[in-house]
């Protein structure tokens, strides 16, 4: 029997979708059929089933995956129960630009079997909600209902080519049980047709005037994102920075790897806020979200400002301006090619001395920056440490390529500054404001390094580093608990600081003096005291398969993380407890 549901994961797997990662219901029937059949048959040509005991997990994995390959993803979900499950995800899937498709079912629309598929369960009234799609629809790039199985791959091709075009992001079908239960005749698209739409450079006018904007200016600044998304992007930016001397680079999104920090012009991750914003005269915007807080700092009068994006509009915020000399809807890869081709053009008529000059301060700037950075760094005297000395000593025991999920929220930029991410693709953030996207984003992002490495446990080490409470929104009870029976494992760092500082500091920017900057985390009500046992969380998940420990003295930090990174290595996950100290 072919069903559109066996036709639905026909076109998925045709389409490039290797993974579906399920939490499955009452209007699944014909979907498990379909999975049974495509188990007897053994082809090979049907997507991977990772089952997921909580939704966002399982969306974040599909996440995680998908932003390391660029590949789109399945999330099968139960119709609105379900898709109201996946919750802050979908949010993270849309702001960090993740492709992947949410198919879930419909409550049946008969109710005397007058069709296969139609009403047999109490919980099918229930669930038939007026529009289920306006649940997510808001942030997917498109929603849209299977109706009948004839055309059901072309619904799904639909679906992916909007997933995979810039800006990329999450799609949602559904589809109810009569139709999905529906015998159709097998047929196949012709995938040359149903490729994503590519996005174009600049104007030759347009490249060389930013160049010769980037080049005349004293102090040159690029502010990025996510271009980093390209793992093509990061080489380029350099030719750029080399060519442009005294060019920064500043990541205010933290979404991927963009710009090496072993150059240089290398600023590092501020979420929107450093010096080099008011100082520079020419700021070039790549892909980038949130390039400064106008509150906090922002661009001097006269500064000349281009907007290259994807989505230069952002379309989906309702707030958004900057005061942009020009907008350019573009890709970043084909763009940065463009302008660093014509500044080499150009540069040979320009004063060698003052790029020598430039070249110098920018030498000197990027060891100061260093010597900061590594002054912060240091142990207190009674043998607790921060996030960077943490940091700074899991990027000499990690191995050299591994792959860093990160959700450390207030903690980020120490993170950043310490790990210093140097290859594409090493870096991932969460790139929304969904916490708990690093756990089920670290074991997808995992799954997708073996794959891409020649299978189960070959690929790329990947870490974890994760505040206390995100911890705990990323459900560890269903993470530790896939990475036990799938064999993905994880190296888990919990930022252990006893609470939620990020709602601390956002009433401080706005009642710097107000009451509550002189209570208590106990008496503002974001204190986690007491303290949970957050790798016992773990290890419990795992079924007790999982290496456990907890640090909060430098003198057992490097041993712990050896122990850590042994466990992982050998095939075990492991979660690191450590208690660090604000601010460093």
């Amino acid at each position: 029997m072919y069903t559109a549901s066996s036709a639905f994961f026909e076109a998925m797997w045709e389409g490039g979708v290797s993974h579906c990662f399920v939490n499955l219901g009452s209007d699944h029937p014909s979907i498990l059929e379909a999975m049974a059949k495509a188990q007897k048959e053994n082809s090979g040509k049907f997507p991977k089933i990772i089952t997921c005991p909580n939704e966002m997990v399982a969306m974040s994995m599909a996440d995680g995956y998908a932003r390391l390959t660029g590949k789109p993803q399945c999330v099968i979900v139960h119709v609105d129960v379900g898709t109201q499950g996946l919750g802050a995800a979908v949010h993270n899937a849309s702001t960090g630009r993740a492709p992947v498709l949410v198919f879930a079912g419909l409550s049946p629309f008969t109710l005397e079997g007058e069709m296969r598929g139609s009403r047999t369960e109490y919980i099918h009234w229930i669930q038939n909600v007026p529009d289920q799609s306006q649940i997510v629809g808001q942030y997917c790039r498109y929603a849209g209902e299977i109706k009948t199985g004839k055309n059901i791959k072309q619904m799904v091709g639909r679906a992916l080519q909007f997933a995979k075009s810039d800006p990329q992001g999450p799609v949602y079908l559904t589809g109810a049980r009569e139709v999905m239960e529906e015998e159709i005749v097998p047929y196949s698209l012709n995938q040359d047709e149903w490729e994503r739409v590519e996005l174009g450079g600049l104007t030759p006018k347009v490249s060389k005037e930013i160049a010769d904007a980037l080049l005349g200016a004293e102090n040159p600044l690029l502010i990025t994102g996510f271009a980093g998304r390209n793992q093509k992007v990061p080489a380029a930016l350099v030719e750029l920075a080399n060519t442009v001397k005294g060019l920064r680079v500043l990541d205010t999104g933290g979404s991927d790897m963009c710009f090496p920090a072993s150059h240089p012009g290398w600023l590092g991750l501020r979420y929107g806020i450093d010096p080099a914003i008011e100082k520079a005269d020419v700021i070039l915007m790549l892909d980038c979200d949130v390039p400064w807080i106008p509150t906090l700092n922002k661009p001097k009068a006269g500064t000349k400002i281009f907007h290259i994006d994807v989505d230069p509009l952002k379309q989906l915020m309702p707030l958004f301006y900057v005061p942009a000399k020009q907008r350019y809807r573009a890709d970043a890869l084909l763009a940065v090619e463009q302008i660093t081709s014509d500044a080499k053009t150009q540069v040979a008529s320009l004063d060698s001395s003052a790029i020598a000059k430039k070249w110098d301060a920018l030498q000197a700037s990027y060891k100061e920056r260093l010597a900061t950075i590594e002054a912060n760094t240091k142990p207190a005297e009674d043998g607790s440490f921060g996030t960077g000395h943490l940091c700074k000593t899991l990027r000499s025991l990690c191995p050299k390529d591994t792959i860093w999920a990160i959700e450390a929220v207030t903690n980020t930029g120490f993170v950043h500054d310490n790990i210093r991410p140097e290859e594409p693709g090493s870096w991932i953030n969460c790139g929304g404001g969904g916490l708990g996207w690093s756990g089920g984003g670290a074991l997808g992002i995992k799954l997708a390094s073996d794959a891409q490495n020649g299978g189960k446990n070959k690929g790329k080490f990947v870490v974890q580093i994760v505040g206390d409470g995100t911890f705990l929104f990323s459900v560890p009870g269903s993470v530790y608990w896939i990475a036990k029976r799938y064999d993905i494992p994880i190296l888990t760092i919990v930022l252990n600081n006893k609470g939620w500082n990020a709602p601390r500091k956002s009433m401080l920017l706005v009642h710097p003096d107000g009451l509550a900057s002189k209570a208590t985390n106990e008496d503002i009500n974001i204190s986690f005291n007491p303290v949970p046992d957050y790798s016992g969380i773990a290890k419990a998940a795992a079924g007790g398969d999982l290496f456990a420990a907890r640090v909060d003295k430098v003198e057992d930090l490097e041993r712990t993380i050896n122990e850590a990174v042994k466990a992982v290595k050998g095939g075990q996950s492991a979660v690191l407890d450590c208690k660090v100290n604000l601010g460093s």
